[in-house]
């Protein structure tokens, strides 16, 4: 299954799995723990990985888009025999574009104290910017919620525009009887299409509370908001962008019948491999007792005819 869309998607999964591993338990201990844990590393390294996660997430959606909308609308303008290497390359830059986005979150970001207002209670937390000047964290959100939201997804609709029109033209232009191969190849275009535009879906709704809470909290940066209302709905925001790097295996499983394939032929395959290697321990284990028992009725038969037995019986 080596093929364009499975190598993005391959990227998707990995950035999927980065923001998991490294961000997702920064995040729950945020919620537990009165103070920042991971001391001013992590506070620059946590934030520039999500932050790259998130870009390897959106460009890749992106880029899928784009691949999609070439191979629908333009499939002349394909070219099969270096695709790979191309696709290779091209997650490449997405990725390098991405770390390079991140980088202003590593350089700003920084451990700061807090005040709440109604208790005079003060706590040390990891920021995205300093205390001074109101300007640098509107700049901070609003360029954010552009680059890593509407700007992604206002290409990915334009491209989805014109898949659209394409696929509502050919199937107008198609004569009844037409040719059998090019039905199931239009056919599975758009199911790929599906599948990315799922996905695409899937990004701007898991990601879209998570943007919503830090414009707001960006505008009223130095009020801290106690409320149980503000904490409920930034966990569930929360909660939800993390969602978003787990159910992409699963929508594509349902949404895939080649990956549905592959996915259960590999899991068949290790269940198999699992039967051979229970029947064949098995297998050395009745070889043993058999040999065993050969062995016991040797020594049985020689104790017979030998003269143990014989003294025995003089005995």
């Amino acid at each position: 299954m080596r093929n364009v869309p499975n190598l993005f998607m391959s990227s998707l999964a990995f950035g999927d799995v980065l923001l998991l591993v490294t961000c997702a338990p920064v995040d729950a201990s945020r919620y537990l723990a009165d103070e920042w844990l991971f001391g001013r590393i992590g506070c620059k390294l946590i934030p520039f990985i999500q932050l790259t996660s998130v870009g390897v997430s959106v460009f890749t959606l992106t880029a899928l888009s784009a691949d999609r909308y070439k191979a629908i609308v333009k499939p002349m303008d394909l070219q099969t025999s270096n695709a790979p290497v191309r696709i290779v390359l091209r997650a490449a830059v997405i990725w390098l574009f991405s770390v390079t986005l991140a980088i202003p979150e590593a350089v700003f970001s920084d451990l700061r104290t807090f005040s709440i207002h109604n208790t005079n209670e003060t706590f040390i937390t990891c920021a995205p910017y300093p205390h001074e000047g109101e300007l640098h964290p509107k700049i901070h959100s609003m360029a954010s919620f552009l680059i890593f939201y509407v700007i992604p997804l206002s290409v990915i609709s334009v491209y989805y525009l014109f898949i659209a029109r394409s696929l509502i033209r050919s199937a107008y232009d198609m004569p009844v009887e037409g040719n059998m191969h090019v039905r199931r190849q239009i056919e599975s275009r758009k199911r790929l299409a599906k599948t990315v535009l799922v996905f695409v879906g899937l990004f701007a709704v898991c990601w879209l509370p998570s943007h919503v809470i830090y414009l707001n909290r960006s505008y009223h940066y130095t009020k801290v908001d106690t409320s149980m209302a503000h904490f409920v709905f930034t966990v569930g925001a929360r909660i939800l962008a993390f969602t978003n790097s787990c159910v992409n295996p699963f929508a594509l499983y349902l949404l895939s019948k080649s990956f549905q394939k592959q996915f259960n032929k590999q899991l068949c395959c290790g269940y198999r491999a699992l039967v051979r290697s229970s029947m064949s321990s098995r297998r050395n284990r009745s070889n043993t007792n058999m040999t065993s028992l050969r062995s016991t009725n040797q020594s049985v038969a020689s104790l017979v005819n030998g003269k143990p037995l014989c003294q025995e019986d003089n005995v």
